[in-house]
């Protein structure tokens, strides 16, 4: 960090309850709704309650000489981060990750409100914690933990980073045609569509791709390597699936052309509504990405550190 005091960004999401309140207009309303689906407002109160409750206590912890700023993650891509800024998200692993691509190089920590709702992957520090992990970053100490990130580059010049995964298909995910290129091979292929992981990713959807086919690659969250995964790749006649999941390598690439007439969309980290397109004729090299997440690691986790 410089000699200046940093800015300390927080980043939230709006929780089920404050959804629900927008919704529905008032808590009345809302809890109505969830009765006549058999389900408690109670239930995401208290959830709501705990990510108040982590995000006043992290607060606490920054300096009062400090400057702050809060962005929600619906604006993330419309608010400038800075290079002295030091980010603090606190919320489910996923918030990490939309955050991810719109950093270049800050320290991150993911705070997690309850030890109850998400793995903790990437948020799996305490608020408690938030001051003397401040106090590392500021100091030149802290442990950092640098994520990999996948990048999709199009013909045309638009790009994608992505945390996790890179999607490449249909924006339905029905069948995709697409022509695969790896290591020299090439193959014409219908799917429901290609997955790049990155080692974070390995442990998500990824994950799942995995435990169905048993074809599992050894990713770890600090390789610097991805993997690609045709999802259900349908052999016929005119396409195979011999290239259907391999390694990408650092300083490597895939190569994906389009044969999709319409509706083929590349989107990163589940947001579909953040897409490029991917109609018949468009190219996608895609590769292990110069940026990658720097996140800070706690020594404790949530449940080890007194509130």
């Amino acid at each position: 960090m410089t000699g200046l005091a940093p800015r300390i960004v927080f980043v939230t999401r709006h929780s089920e309850y404050q959804a629900l309140l927008l919704a529905h207009g008032t808590r009345g309303q809302a809890e109505f709704f969830l009765k006549s689906r058999d389900q408690k407002l109670s239930d995401v109160e208290s959830t709501h309650t705990a990510l108040q409750n982590a995000i006043r206590q992290a607060k606490a912890g920054v300096p009062d000489d400090w400057s702050v700023a809060e962005v929600e993650r619906n604006d993330l891509d419309r608010f400038l981060f800075g290079n002295n800024d030091i980010i603090i998200a606190v919320g489910q692993d996923g918030l990490v990750a939309n955050l991810a691509k719109y950093l270049s190089g800050q320290p991150v920590i993911g705070v997690l409100p309850s030890a109850t709702g998400s793995e903790g992957v990437l948020t799996s520090t305490a608020p408690a914690e938030v001051p003397a992990l401040l106090d590392a970053i500021t100091g030149n100490n802290a442990q950092i933990q640098p994520r990999t990130m996948v990048e999709a580059n199009l013909s045309s010049g638009e790009s994608l980073v992505a945390l996790n995964e890179l999607f490449i298909g249909h924006r339905s995910h029905q069948s995709a045609k697409y022509i695969l290129q790896v290591d020299g091979k090439q193959e014409f292929q219908s799917s429901s569509g290609v997955i790049i992981t990155t080692g974070t990713g390995a442990t998500g959807w990824a994950k799942s791709i995995m435990t169905a086919t048993s074809h599992f690659i050894d990713l770890k969250p600090t390789d610097t390597k991805a993997a690609y995964f045709a999802r259900e790749p349908w052999p016929s006649k005119a396409s195979g699936c011999t290239l259907k999941a391999g390694q990408i390598g650092k300083g490597k690439s895939i190569t994906i052309t389009s044969r999709i007439n319409e509706g083929g969309v590349i989107f990163a980290d589940g947001m579909e509504q953040d897409f490029l397109k991917f109609d018949w004729g468009r190219r996608a090299s895609i590769t292990v990405s110069h940026k990658v997440l720097n996140l800070v690691v706690g020594s404790r986790k949530l449940d080890e550190v007194p509130a």
